[in-house]
């Protein structure tokens, strides 16, 4: 077979399948839109009357609600006990309408309490507790849709089970502006220039596939043009503005709107903080100028486990999560196989590489990857169901409470408060996914919270901690007698681990400070007095955390932002390109990584052996 007749036939596979998503995108998204109700106003009321008791109407700037689409919502929301409506303009453009599609599934995001905030930026009607709770001010109105974009996933995380989303006929809307897509993506908490990227690809693709595949390569291309007819057509509701137009010169709109997107990824931000950027910057750069080194210990020479001496390298790596200048080393046991960070960071160190992470500046992003965790946070919560039902949960290392959040649909009626050193956990109490916030350490916290909780959790906590034998003594002091503990860590046998070398996305330097052996954990709990329950490796196993993780990874460290406030690099408009290039150059990379790694947790599944591990255990009453 002809290199020519081979790449034919790899291109018509990559055509069919692009059919297959095509088709199976474009039946999602009538699914989806059948499943957001319509409000049917009664009527005119007449005079105008106060506003509705107990709600509150935001709009974006140019926006209008007539008085009976308001209390159509009210009355919605009253019947399905919702305390936040996100109203969908009928009339809203196709493109807009298809891409909330693709982000918004009504029935499923009802009902899932960690689902990102998503909506049609234009009016949202939120209950006046709602409104209270998270702090929001009447005299501030949204400057812009992305504003509201931001408050919809913000509301979300006051009413997690209850935002709710119908489609408004009597709402008006002025026309998109385009120069404010890639600020809105951004609102969305997606990312504008991956986004272009994608969709560029994805246009070159059909192009090839016209020319080399010519039956597939016209389905696909004609299944893209059409879709917004398809989708929206006969559709009950929306009747976006010139559909037939729009349907018509898609693939014009789809190259020009990426092209101008990729042309000017930041120049599109007018209400970022600029003044905040510099004092960032200016803080990190005071704090960079007297170098790396001071932020780590001496290395020791044996192992904090064990105590076995002269561990081995396992590997040595730059940060390529967030790129903060540093290089990290991981050494292993010979004897047990804990593997650990060493030299270890010092406190200031650690305070360094914490920063903009999981607030801050990377608050968003965190948000983001630990909201779309639902499954796996159920399945924490649903290890317990055959040894015991929970009353008082502590979630140690709870960050923002994603997981006590999410575990309150498996158990409705515990008391689950959350342990954090981050400000974070303040905010999830005012959220109401816990009951109690605890800011500080957790040996510090362990003798006032002495016998308080039959239950406490470390999911992804331990590995963080300076020194994991004080956390769990710790939890031996809150743990009532016949209390569980529940751990769940990465398992540094993972293959993949191997496979990856500094691209394994559990190594997670420079945060994870030990990782260690389930083996290892379990006889460190059995002599503490608990005795091991369960074990779980493969139904442990995080989806998307090898080879994607990979990807993300590698693509950073080859062209780290260097507009991020510690980056020891002139931000110019080369770096920016090529930064941008790189990105673009991932997406396929990407692809084929989310298909590997889809392969990989169904094998992690069947074979018991995933890139983590679950310990339940219980603490005797002797």
């Amino acid at each position: 077979m002809t290199r020519a007749h081979r790449s034919g036939r790899r291109t018509r596979w990559v055509a069919a399948a692009a059919v297959t998503a095509l088709g199976a995108g474009t039946v999602r998204a009538r699914r989806r839109l059948a499943a957001l109700p319509v409000l049917a106003p009664a009527g005119p009321y007449g005079a105008p009357r106060p506003p509705l008791p107990g709600w509150h109407l935001i709009t974006a700037p140019g926006v209008a609600a007539d008085e009976a689409t308001v209390r159509a919502a009210a009355g919605h929301a009253a019947r399905e006990g919702l305390e936040v409506v996100d109203l969908i303009p009928a009339r809203l453009d196709a493109e807009s309408t298809l891409g909330l599609l693709r982000l918004l599934d009504p029935a499923a995001h009802r009902t899932d309490r960690c689902a990102p905030g998503q909506g049609a930026g234009h009016a949202l009607l939120v209950s006046e507790d709602v409104h209270r709770r998270a702090g929001l001010d009447t005299a501030v109105p949204p400057r812009s849709t992305a504003d509201l974009l931001r408050l919809v996933r913000t509301l979300k995380e006051y009413a997690p089970d209850a935002t709710g989303w119908a489609i408004a006929p009597g709402l008006t809307v002025p026309p998109p502006d385009p120069a404010r897509h890639a600020e809105e993506l951004r609102a969305r908490g997606l990312p504008p220039g991956l986004l272009s990227a994608a969709r560029l690809a994805g246009l070159a693709l059909l192009v090839k596939s016209l020319v080399s595949a010519p039956r597939w390569g016209a389905a696909a291309t004609a299944l893209y043009w059409l879709q917004p007819a398809v989708v929206l057509g006969p559709a009950r509701g929306p009747r976006p503005a010139g559909l037939a137009r729009h349907t018509a010169s898609r693939p014009l709109r789809a190259l020009s709107g990426a092209l101008r997107t990729l042309a000017a990824p930041a120049a599109d931000t007018p209400d970022a903080d600029a003044a905040g950027d510099a004092t960032r910057r200016a803080a990190y750069t005071a704090e960079l100028a007297a170098g790396t080194d001071r932020f780590f210990e001496r290395r020791r020479p044996d192992c904090p486990w064990c105590s076995a001496p002269e561990p081995a390298v396992r590997l040595r790596t730059p940060d390529l999560l967030q790129g903060k200048p540093g290089r990290f080393t991981l050494e292993e046991c010979r004897h047990c196989g804990h593997i650990f960070q060493n030299p270890r960071l010092t406190q200031d160190g650690l305070d360094f590489y914490y920063r903009d992470f999981y607030e801050g500046l990377g608050g968003d992003g965190a948000a983001l990857v630990l909201g779309r965790m639902s499954d796996t946070y159920r399945a924490r919560a649903e290890m317990l169901r055959p040894f015991t039902t929970p009353r008082a949960w502590l979630d140690v290392g709870t960050a923002a409470a994603h997981f006590c959040n999410a575990a309150r649909a498996v158990w409705p009626d515990t008391r689950f408060d959350g342990l954090d050193m981050g400000e974070g956990v303040h905010e999830a109490a005012r959220r109401g996914w816990i009951d109690t916030a605890y800011q500080g350490q957790f040996p510090d916290l362990a003798d006032r919270l002495a016998g308080r909780y039959d239950t406490v959790s470390m999911h992804h906590y331990l590995e963080h901690t300076r020194d994991p034998f004080a956390e769990l003594d710790a939890a031996v002091k809150v743990l009532a007698p016949g209390g569980h503990l529940l751990i769940e860590l990465p398992d540094p046998r993972s293959r993949a681990g191997r496979l990856l070398g500094r691209y394994w996305l559990p190594w997670f330097q420079p945060q994870h400070q030990h990782l260690m052996p389930a083996r290892n954990l379990a006889d460190a709990l059995t002599a503490r007095g608990f005795t091991l329950l369960a074990e779980q490796h493969g139904a442990a196993h995080q989806p998307n955390g090898d080879f994607l993780g990979a990807v993300a990874l590698a693509a950073n460290g080859l062209a780290p932002d260097p507009d991020a406030p510690w980056s020891t690099v002139p931000a110019t408009p080369a770096r920016r390109a090529a930064r941008s290039a790189v990105q673009a150059m991932a997406v396929p990379c990407y692809a084929a990584a989310l298909a590997l790694d889809s392969l990989r947790t169904v094998a992690a599944r069947a074979t018991d052996g995933g890139n983590a591990y679950r310990l339940l255990a219980r603490k005797e009453l002797g």
